[in-house]
């Protein structure tokens, strides 16, 4: 975010010779100085023309800029000042040398037009850290701590733009700016505080800096500003405490401390301004990464005020409410007023309806958990049309991995609930699992086996939709089990773990036709006799089984009561390896008994 600062009107700079019949008034100039003031006059008058951060402007500039004369180091940064509005090119060293020298002149408006240019010059990142290189930084904090309101806006304004670079966010923290700056926040002058407040939400981009921002007291500010009519005071305040909400220490200061917060943030939702209000609700996200702010969002009634929004027509307020409706339904008590809000079928109908990824993401997520801490009946998400929705988003080609990946997480919780499983087998989804088995995505991969091998369980209630797939399409279920079950070529430990409880599974199915079809296939048992008699070498695999998990098998369960418990899953290498040799000779016994 940048801000720009307000420039002084150019004063006129004297044209001056011999004949001046003013000159015993005028005060006593050097031949240098009276030229460098001719010189300017004539170039300002094509100053659309004219470079003056090089060549002679720059060295004419210059002259007046080092004078000791006021009126000429005025008129020296009011020059820069004008000449920086229009023109905010990089600039070299030279060139930013004399406005770095007008700044610290004991003269108000020489500051004022000094740091006018400063600021201005720094909307250009190349600028921005120049300026702090050069040691813009303590004449400015100076010009903070100036009773002058003019003097506060240009140099607040200026530093604000210098922390849009994340090279003079750390020099900023260090300086010994944060103070004045959370000081200035609370200044009578609007524009005062605008800048101020927009210099501390610049700081608050990164984990340390926003560190920083809580000692220096930054945080009950920035909520007092929350009060303020201005929507740009709002939209800073809203958005830099979503910034400190990112982190769990920022959230649980803010829970302790402020205790206003969600009221005023909701009361922004149903007031203010559309961008103040996505950045409200995008806060409130934030703040409902916690337990306890998921459940006072909504006992402050906060779905009254959230859920409506879901049928706007900007993108962008939509995309706020559902990223937050998803923390929001984590919470196993919210799952009951949101159901009985009546937003079922409208949550639903964005699956396909949205046409914005982040929406269909956030909502199935959120659809996801509500099922998750649902025990009582799942009818209403079959009439709501669940199934076909996200039937029609893994058929369409143009489907991208992220969204295909929030689906079919959702799938593989769906898949273990008792109520619910069989509309996943029976409502074509094993057609458009299948070629996803070898989606370069891991955690895709792996929710997409977790969910065929738990249909696997279902014994001869799945056999017939099993078969129907043995084949096709991309090769079928045979070709998948297969190639992950194959000894000479790499795979995920955890990966070949799946196949070979999914073999397992199909070999108990009480189908004679699924175990046939099994027994007889040219490799399936061949590559597990192998990994049964010789184990499986730790280096295929990169350990990932035990890292990832967040989203995926973990949340979802994914292997039920009759296989892998469902529990959070921390193995080392050694165990999951064991568990890939152990489940092989499990499954050759099963093999010759049946032979016998």
């Amino acid at each position: 975010m940048g801000v720009t600062c307000s420039s002084l009107l150019p004063s006129p700079c004297c044209r001056l010779n011999d004949e001046s019949p003013n000159r015993e008034q005028e005060p006593l100039l050097a031949d240098k100085e009276r030229q460098a003031v001719n010189m300017l006059v004539d170039l300002f008058e094509r100053r659309a023309s004219i470079s003056f951060y090089e060549g002679e402007p720059l060295k004419a500039l210059s002259t007046l800029a080092y004078s000791d004369v006021y009126h000429l180091q005025l008129s020296a940064a009011t020059a820069f000042s004008e000449i920086s509005e229009m023109d905010t090119r990089p600039v070299s060293r030279e060139a930013l040398e004399p406005v770095l020298y007008l700044l610290q002149s004991p003269h108000i408006d020489v500051q004022h037009g000094a740091s006018a240019a400063l600021g201005n010059l720094a909307v250009n990142v190349e600028n921005k850290l120049l300026i702090v290189r050069m040691g813009g930084l303590e004449p400015l904090i100076r010009q903070m701590l100036s009773p002058n309101i003019d003097a506060q806006i240009n140099s607040v304004g200026c530093i604000t733009n210098l922390a849009t670079a994340e090279e003079n966010k750390m020099r900023i923290a260090k300086s010994g700016a944060l103070l004045p700056l959370t000081r200035l926040a609370r200044s009578r002058d609007v524009r005062v505080q605008r800048n101020a407040a927009g210099a501390l939400l610049n700081m608050t981009h990164s984990a340390e800096h926003r560190q920083q921002l809580i000692g220096a007291g930054a945080v009950p500010v920035l909520v007092e500003l929350l009060a303020s009519e201005d929507p740009e005071l709002q939209y800073y305040a809203t958005t830099a405490l979503s910034n400190i909400a990112v982190d769990e220490s920022g959230r649980r200061l803010l829970w302790e401390t402020q205790p206003v917060l969600v009221d005023a943030l909701l009361r922004f939702v149903e007031t203010s301004t559309i961008k103040v209000q996505c950045q409200a609700i995008l806060t409130l996200r934030n703040l409902a990464s916690d337990d306890q702010y998921q459940m006072q969002i909504v006992e402050k009634g906060g779905l009254d005020v959230l859920l409506p929004l879901l049928q706007s027509e900007y993108d962008p307020l939509v995309i706020s409410v559902s990223a937050c409706l998803r923390n929001l339904s984590i919470h196993p008590q919210n799952e009951e007023p949101i159901l009985h809000s009546g937003v079922l079928p409208s949550l639903v109908s964005l699956i396909t309806q949205s046409g914005n990824e982040e929406v269909q993401c956030h909502v199935v997520s959120a659809l996801r958990n509500l099922v998750a801490n649902n025990d009582a009946d799942k009818m209403p998400f079959v009439e709501s049309g669940l199934f076909e929705h996200i039937r029609a988003v893994l058929s369409d080609p143009n489907t991208s991995d992220v969204v295909l990946g929030e689906m079919v997480a959702a799938l593989s919780v769906f898949v273990l609930d008792e109520s619910l499983w069989v509309y996943v087998l029976e409502g074509g989804f094993l057609e458009l699992l299948i070629p996803l088995t070898r989606a370069e995505s891991y955690e895709l991969q792996c929710n997409t086996c977790a969910i065929i091998s738990t249909l696997a369980t279902k014994g001869s209630e799945a056999s017939d939709r099993l078969i129907a797939v043995w084949d096709k399409p991309a090769g079928g279920l045979q070709s998948y089990l297969a190639a992950f079950l194959a000894v000479d070529v790499g795979m995920e430990p955890m990966l070949r773990s799946v196949a070979l409880w999914t073999v397992s599974m199909l070999l108990e199915s009480d189908s004679p036709e699924l175990v046939r079809l099994v027994i007889s296939h040219p490799s399936i048992i061949r590559n597990i006799e192998k990994i049964a008699s010789v184990g499986v070498e730790a280096s295929e695999g990169d350990g990932r089984n035990s890292a990832y998990m967040s989203s995926g098998l973990r949340n979802s369960q994914a292997f039920g009561s009759d296989g892998f418990d469902g529990e959070d899953i921390d193995e080392s290498d050694d165990d999951i390896y064991n568990r890939i040799e152990t489940l092989a000779q499990d499954i050759i016994a099963v093999v010759h008994n049946l032979e016998y």
